[in-house]
């Protein structure tokens, strides 16, 4: 790890931290404008950012925002990932979900034939 004075390219802190699978991923995620610093909204991956400052940025389906704790100097295992942050995010519990299928997976060739003929049977009046 680095001392608190130092600062790193705020690319190489998301990809050190596992937020981005890729450093150029973090990168276009940043260019794009999608990362807030402190609040404010930056555009460049070249952004210093030092211990203290709060991330703002989107990831998967959900808006993360931690601070940093600390810088890194590789890109380790996941709990050494863990410790450079401090996660700040709300957790939201009761997120609506798309209804599932009631059914019992995939209709038996027996089944089918049976509605197969109910729909090709004529309507009775």
């Amino acid at each position: 790890m680095t001392d608190s004075t130092s600062k790193l390219r705020i690319d190489k802190w998301l990809w050190y931290a596992r937020f981005f699978k890729t450093r150029s991923l973090a990168a276009k995620v940043v260019s794009g404008g999608h990362v807030r610093v402190n609040g404010q909204k930056i555009a460049k991956s070249s952004f210093s950012i030092s211990p203290g400052d709060v991330l703002t940025f989107p990831q998967a389906k959900q808006i993360r925002v931690v601070r940093i704790e600390m810088l890194g100097t590789r890109r380790g295992p996941a709990p050494e990932a863990q410790q450079m942050y401090f996660d700040m995010t709300e957790v939201r519990e009761n997120v609506p979900r798309a209804p599932r299928f009631e059914g019992k997976g995939r209709p038996s060739k027996k089944d089918r034939r049976n509605l197969d003929l109910m729909k090709n049977s004529p309507l009775e009046d």
